[in-house]
């Protein structure tokens, strides 16, 4: 089922980069821009509970796609920009194993611990 999901994850992840490649940006602002939505970890210096809430706003695919469809209704490129590099960044991180995270620690996420072989 893990394969399965990964897969599911790397076809969004695709998904996502078509979606790049329709803004008309440079290609290498994707590498650049690509880790930018772990910033929010920076939350984490607040303290468990803030960190995660930050943490979570900016790696959950609904807000990617709200931003996405806020920056075509209003025209803003860099709005569509921002929501497809979360979205893709979001997908890269599922890929991975790294999940929404729960206010117990970092390594607890939706997905299971990571780190943990079994989780």
């Amino acid at each position: 089922m893990k394969n399965l999901i990964k897969l599911e994850e790397l076809a969004l992840m695709i998904l996502g980069i078509f979606m790049f490649g329709l803004l008309g940006y440079q290609w290498w602002w994707l590498p650049v821009l690509i880790l930018t939505p772990d910033l929010s970890m920076l939350g984490y210096l607040l303290g468990l509970k803030i960190g995660a809430v930050c943490y979570n706003v900016f790696h959950h695919r609904g807000f990617a796609i709200l931003l996405y469809f806020v920056g075509i209704y209003f025209m803003l490129p860099i709005v569509q920009l921002i929501g497809t590099i979360l979205f893709i960044h979001t997908a890269m991180d599922r890929i991975f194993g790294y999940g929404l995270k729960y206010d117990k620690g970092f390594k607890f996420t939706h997905l299971g611990e990571i780190g943990n072989k079994n989780g």
